[in-house]
C-alpha cells in the first residue's frame, strides 16, 4: 500500500498555492513549505519561547534545504549515468552541467 494513502487529514485542512514564473520551486522555498507544515508556533506562546521556536524553526529551514540540494545532487548523477550508459553521452553531459 502506498504510503500517502494512509494519511489522514483534517476536516479543517486548508489548501494553499504557491507559484512560479519559467521555473521550479527552490528546495529553500520547498523546505520553508514543507516546516511550515512541521512546526507551528501559536500566537500566544510565552514571547522567549516563541523566539525560541522561531529560531529553531529557521535553522531546521536551512537544514532541509541543505538536504534537499544533495538529493537533487544525487538525483542527477543518476540521470546522468543512466543516460551515459544508454548511449547519450552528450544528453548525460547537459544533464551534468545544470
Amino acid at each position: 500500500m502506498d504510503d500517502y494513502a494512509t494519511l489522514k487529514v483534517p476536516k479543517d485542512y486548508v489548501v494553499g498555492v504557491q507559484t512560479t514564473h519559467n521555473r521550479g520551486h527552490s528546495p529553500e522555498e520547498v523546505a520553508q513549505r514543507c516546516v511550515d507544515r512541521i512546526i507551528s508556533i501559536g500566537d500566544e506562546t510565552h514571547p522567549l519561547i516563541r523566539d525560541q521556536a522561531r529560531a529553531f524553526k529557521e535553522q531546521v529551514v536551512k537544514l532541509v534545504a541543505h538536504y534537499m540540494r544533495e538529493a537533487i545532487k544525487s538525483d542527477r548523477t543518476t540521470v546522468y549515468n543512466e543516460l551515459k550508459n544508454a548511449g547519450q553521452p552528450q544528453l548525460a553531459e547537459l544533464i551534468r552541467r545544470l
